[in-house]
């Protein structure tokens, strides 16, 4: 099959001024309790873009750990290249794509790092294996094979045993949103599309074409 040919008709569901919520946070809210009801697969997985110093884009999937009104939480290697990159340009982007669904989130907005003490409560939550992975895994340097990997975490559960501490280099990011964007597939391609973005500490909701 050609490629070009593949196409899907979209006509699940609609999004309308009037059904959604006059605030995002709370669309968004309402939309991921869907996903995760529908059991999509991996509802909180997200996009996240960020822009280096030589103005290059990069993507990642990452997953949300986390969202109140001060914006979305997700947790990595703050020396990682999305690391780096959110320390020169602290903008990005984040999406959410709930296939079954035949919707998209869109977020815009700055980011900064969350307080140690919520990124220190997070760590000790996760599995043993995955904190001493948080120590074992170099992210996004180049290594020499897996056997890098599998060698430090055997030093790390040995040095750490059942209680590793929380690296200095691993913690939580937050996304404070300036912009959302909500899209409904529809038959035809012509989609709903609604927009709210920050007008003086006000949310302004507006349509735009698909």
């Amino acid at each position: 099959m050609n490629i070009a040919d593949l196409r899907k008709s979209y006509e699940k569901a609609e999004l309308s001024e009037g059904a959604s919520e006059a605030n995002p946070l709370k669309q968004f809210e309402r939309w991921l309790n869907e996903a995760i009801q529908s059991e999509v697969p991996e509802p909180n997985a997200m996009t996240l873009a960020t822009v280096a110093s030589n103005m290059r884009p990069s993507t990642r999937v990452v997953l949300i750990k986390g969202y109140d009104d001060r914006g979305i939480v997700w947790y990595t290697n703050y020396d990682s290249r999305k690391g780096k990159e959110l320390a020169g340009n602290p903008f990005a982007s984040l999406q959410f794509h709930w296939v079954e669904l035949e919707r998209v989130v869109r977020i815009e907005g700055r980011v900064e790092k969350i307080s140690d003490e919520e990124s220190d409560v997070y760590f000790h939550s996760r599995p043993l294996d995955s904190r001493i992975g948080a120590w074992a895994s170099p992210q996004s340097q180049v290594i020499d094979g897996r056997t890098v990997l599998v060698t430090n975490a055997a030093k790390y559960a040995a040095q750490f045993m059942l209680n590793p501490p929380r690296p200095p280099h691993w913690g939580g990011y937050r996304l404070v949103p300036d912009e959302w964007q909500f899209w409904q597939g529809r038959k035809s391609r012509l989609h709903d599309r609604l927009r709210y973005r920050l007008n003086e500490a006000e949310w302004l909701r507006e349509r735009l074409a698909p």
